[in-house]
């Protein structure tokens, strides 16, 4: 019997939010103006309308609920009983289940591990690598650390590979957008085109000799957002392989990262979400389940954060190339690989590119995927053909050609 493994995506949207109006913090956030300057707003309190105490304990009611269902999902006919942690970082809910006695102690040192790579690559964080290379943009090189050079890299690299289609400076426009911000708005014309002239991967320049970084100009900003999340469920596994665990799952937002397997089962059974379900209704159902043992698992989806004006739908996919929601046929993409970063990387650059370029840039790195449509077809790599279960009724499977 397998282990299986369901995220429950309503209970992350209500922990985020709920963790998030306990704290009465609001983050501050990039926004270059029309006339090309640009504000760093710091953090400042905001009243949420709800009391703090009463948001404690619905997040940790929630919290209680959701390790519920993943121990109830996972450990039927399992004799080991796992330790479970809910806890909030990157803005997102994070969820640990973790095999052995060293659970307790590696759930902690994951969760450190985490904070620690947010201090480091989270733009909204001051004196963050990020924040300071943002800060420094179009003068000097800065000194970064180790784990933020080789997180750059990879960006770079995938933004190579991908013509753009990823773009780590694409805070200028993500920010001028807002997605579920206080600010989130339908720029103009005129705006979009401003702020995606701030665009380009090719101003990012690293020296990893040196482990330094530099904005070429003045208006580039980095925002990490599309890999941070993966690049958390990294750090997590290696906290838990230094603590000696062998068996342990950790989800952050919309990546989950797998080591080894619970005794005697031979993979994990982690839920796909159907994101023409999650768009329709809200409703979190299950598209089906895909068989996996060891690596990670990041999807990209037009349900996950997006507004609707005078009738039209705006998600918070960009293309940088644009500076506008892509506009393809795909509503979601899951992507599988043995790097967390990378999957979570690759799922939105696979998103901006479409099912056929996606994949063959899939193929590039020997990762595997699911394209999903809004006509209800599920596009499936060859190297997933096995290890999907459809669930979802009105969908068909389609296994990509090599």
């Amino acid at each position: 019997m397998r282990a299986v493994i369901y995220f429950c995506a309503v209970l992350h949207c209500w922990l985020s939010w709920l963790a998030v109006a306990a704290s009465g913090i609001h983050l501050g956030y990039y926004r270059p103006n029309c006339q090309g300057t640009e504000t760093i707003m710091k953090q400042q309190t905001k009243q949420t309308g709800i009391p703090r105490r009463t948001c404690i304990l619905l997040a940790l009611g929630l919290a209680v609920l959701a390790a519920i269902l993943v121990w109830a999902i996972g450990g039927v006919g399992q004799q080991e009983t796992p330790y479970t942690s809910t806890s909030v970082a990157m803005g997102t809910y994070v969820q640990q289940t973790i095999y052995g006695d060293q659970g307790e102690e590696a759930a902690a040192q994951a969760v450190q591990a985490i904070s620690g790579l947010e201090d480091k690559i989270s733009w909204r964080i001051e004196d963050s690598d990020v924040a300071r290379l943002n800060e420094a943009a179009g003068s000097d090189w800065i000194q970064v650390d180790e784990e933020t050079v080789s997180l750059l890299s990879l960006c770079l690299d995938v933004a190579e590979k991908s013509n753009g289609a990823f773009d780590p400076t694409i805070l200028p426009l993500s920010a001028l957008w807002d997605f579920g911000g206080d600010n989130q708005q339908l720029p103009s014309e005129e705006q979009i085109e401003e702020f995606r002239s701030y665009v380009n991967w090719q101003n990012l320049r690293i020296d990893t000799e040196n482990q330094e970084a530099s904005l070429k100009n003045r208006l580039n900003a980095l925002d990490l957002g599309a890999a941070g999340k993966g690049a958390a469920c990294d750090a997590a596994i290696d906290a838990y392989k230094q603590a000696g665990v062998n068996s342990a799952v950790v989800s952050v937002g919309g990546s989950v990262g797998l080591l080894g397997m619970p005794s005697g089962k031979n993979s994990w059974a982690v839920a796909v979400r159907d994101p023409l379900t999650a768009l329709e209704d809200g409703q979190s159902t299950s598209l089906g389940t895909l068989s996996l043992q060891e690596g990670y698992l990041s999807t990209s989806g037009i349900y996950e954060r997006y507004f609707e004006q005078d009738g039209v739908f705006y998600h918070h996919i960009l293309d940088p190339k644009t500076g506008y929601p892509v506009e393809n046929d795909l509503a979601s993409v899951t992507v599988v690989c043995q790097n967390g970063a990378l999957s979570d990387i690759l799922s939105t650059a696979c998103f901006v590119l479409g099912r056929e370029e996606g994949a063959a840039l899939l193929a590039e790195y020997g990762a595997s995927g699911l394209f999903v449509t809004k006509d209800r077809h599920v596009y499936i790599t060859p190297g997933l053909a096995e290890s999907f279960t459809l669930e979802a009724q009105d969908y068909t499977v389609v296994t990509l050609e090599e």
